[in-house]
């Protein structure tokens, strides 16, 4: 017997925000990977602005011994920018989202996109599952898990005949075999071949995510070599999980703070201060962002992502203990304002979880993806006892591969109190650093973190923009 599932009632592992509460017996539960435990895995970033209500963000990961697979995924990534772009031309608000998961590691890496796309009104959802065979050195789409055509169509056949129990609400004859359709295939933990399908595709879209789960006897004859390896390698997993303790569920430490030299111990009402600022990290060049500071003595906030730093705990680690403040940015970059105050409380929970377990600190700060604010999300803010923190000096180092452009863009801007915006995942932001740096400091500016530039404690739900403006009084409620 096939089982089906929509939003209604089932979900996904907690691997994503965006879900809700999971049925531990859904049968498409599919239990993803922790990325912190795979070595050589680095998040990967291509996010670009449009223009003032145009966005995209593309995340994936990129691993040091699949190389087909990274250039599958960076072409995915180019190919969904450049439709993104062709299909929003002429759209006032839109965004593109793409956050990422691990589906399986081992003989088979199984890498699964979520994106999002926002027309102004509501987000629309869908999936696609790349999978890589380390034997073969092959990088395929989800269809290559079946030995071929025929065995497409037998899985098609089985997903229609299922969806019968779903009732008139579903269009059973758009479940073709057609790869367009079977993009996002994975398995649970038992072998069950997982066929998700995007939101809309084949009903209503308030159905949200419809999923089949192809029980594994009935899987296993239609698959490719690949396909057995990948099943096994989930198997094999979810073994080795289910003889382990159950994770610890991580506890709000103290608030999070600067604690290297000199951390707090600046008067920015006497000294001239600036707070440099890096979003969307932990990235392939973190760590070396962090040498260039340690080097030239400067402190920094970071607004870490928690999709990429659940796969790189160790950085904020070492950030916190190198004398910098860690914040919130959410967990996978998507434009807070025009999502509903559960699914915003709940990306930066989600965040707050994995920054709160890698430093024993509890994150106080965050900066809304684009620096998007709305009342909603400033009275989550407030309710969870966030400040909001914008910029007043910004680099456009997203958009500029030049090292000197992007630090002579800071040093031209800064002033007292300025909060400059940088991303620590672009190698030119790197490189602008020790210019950056050795020019602000001859020009008498000291580096700090961001509540230092005010002094008293920063309150919850308001939104600081620069250490010298007043705050303007925000409404909360």
């Amino acid at each position: 017997m096939l089982l089906v599932c929509s939003s209604a009632g089932c979900g996904l592992a907690a691997a994503s925000p965006e879900r809700h509460n999971v049925l531990p017996a859904d049968p498409t539960r599919i239990e993803f990977v922790d990325p912190a435990t795979v070595a050589g895995l680095a998040p990967k970033v291509l996010t670009t602005g449009e223009s003032a209500s145009r966005h995209a963000y593309i995340g994936y990961p990129e691993l040091s011994d699949a190389p087909h697979l990274n250039d599958r995924l960076r072409e995915q990534a180019r190919r969904q920018l450049a439709d993104f772009r062709e299909s929003s031309r002429n759209t006032a608000d839109a965004e593109l989202n793409v956050d990422w998961q691990l589906a399986a590691v081992g003989d088979v890496v199984g890498v699964r996109l979520r994106t999002g796309e926002f027309r102004g009104a509501d987000w629309g959802n869908s999936s696609q599952t790349f999978w890589y065979d380390r034997r073969s050195g092959r990088a395929t789409d989800s269809t290559g898990l079946l030995s071929g055509q025929d065995a497409l169509r037998e899985v098609a056949r089985l997903v229609k005949t299922s969806l019968k129990a779903r009732g008139p609400e579903i269009d059973r004859e758009q479940v073709k075999p057609e790869p367009d359709r079977f993009d996002s295939m994975a398995f649970n933990g038992t072998g069950d071949l997982v066929v998700e399908f995007d939101d809309c595709q084949l009903g209503p879209c308030s159905l949200g995510r419809l999923a089949v789960a192809v029980p594994a006897v009935q899987a296993e004859p239609l698959l490719s070599a690949t396909g057995r390896r990948a099943q096994e390698s989930v198997r094999l997993t979810a073994q080795r999980v289910s003889v382990k303790r159950p994770p610890a569920v991580p506890r709000p430490g103290p608030p999070a703070s600067s604690t290297g030299a000199g951390a707090g111990t600046v008067n920015c009402g006497q000294v001239k201060c600036v707070a440099l600022t890096f979003d969307d990290g932990p990235g392939p060049y973190t760590a070396a962002l962090l040498d260039t500071l340690r080097r030239h003595g400067a402190r920094a906030t970071f607004f870490p992502l928690g999709s990429s730093a659940a796969a790189r705990p160790e950085l904020l680690r070492r950030m916190s203990a190198e004398g910098h403040l860690v914040g919130n940015h959410s967990w996978a970059h998507r434009d807070l304002s025009t999502l509903p105050s559960s699914q915003i409380a709940h990306s930066l929970q989600s965040t707050e979880d994995v920054v709160s377990a890698a430093i024993g600190q509890t994150p106080t700060l965050v900066r809304p993806p684009y620096g998007a604010v709305s009342l909603d999300v400033r009275n989550v803010a407030r309710e969870r006892g966030l400040s909001l923190v914008g910029w007043d000096v910004d680099t456009h180092d997203q958009h500029d591969p030049e090292a000197a452009a992007i630090a002579g863009r800071a040093v031209e801007q800064a002033h007292p109190g300025a909060i400059v915006l940088m991303h620590d995942v672009h190698r030119a932001t790197v490189d602008a650093i020790p210019d950056m740096v050795e020019r602000l400091r001859g020009k008498g500016y000291t580096f700090v973190t961001v509540p230092e530039l005010y002094g008293t404690k920063m309150r919850a739900g308001r939104l600081y923009t620069s250490g010298i403006k007043p705050v303007r009084k925000e409404p909360l409620t």
